[in-house]
């Protein structure tokens, strides 16, 4: 059984930074595209980054420059290193992971449960 842990959330003021960590059980990690994803409240849930299991990444326009997702496949973690967050980053934060033979259908993977992030202006 997949299973999809995040931790790192909580409240910061606008400018300051967090970290964001995905456990991941259940799969062949090193197989899947990972990525975070983020749902604010009234909104569609949005793509944040993603990692392949090479390494390469992929951004939302909103965030680049401003964070890095990692990923450390003997660990089976992935991270999501979020600095000068703005009010508008504030939503729930989910981890995804899908096999890289579906990695343009991030929806048919799985999904953990969500930390929220809150920023204060």
């Amino acid at each position: 059984q997949v299973q999809l842990a995040e931790s790192g959330g909580g409240l910061v003021q606008a400018g300051g930074s967090l970290r964001l960590s995905c456990a991941a059980s259940g799969i062949i990690f090193s197989d899947n595209v990972m990525g975070w994803y983020r749902q604010a409240p009234g909104k569609q849930r949005d793509m944040v980054a993603r990692i392949t299991p090479g390494g390469s990444t992929a951004y939302a326009d909103s965030v680049k420059g401003r964070w890095t997702i990692s990923r450390d496949n003997g660990k089976s973690m992935i991270y999501l290193q979020m600095s000068s967050l703005k009010p508008e980053d504030t939503a729930v934060y989910y981890c995804n992971a899908v096999h890289m033979r579906l990695a343009h259908y991030p929806e048919q993977g799985s999904w953990g449960q969500g930390t929220q992030v809150t920023v204060s202006s």
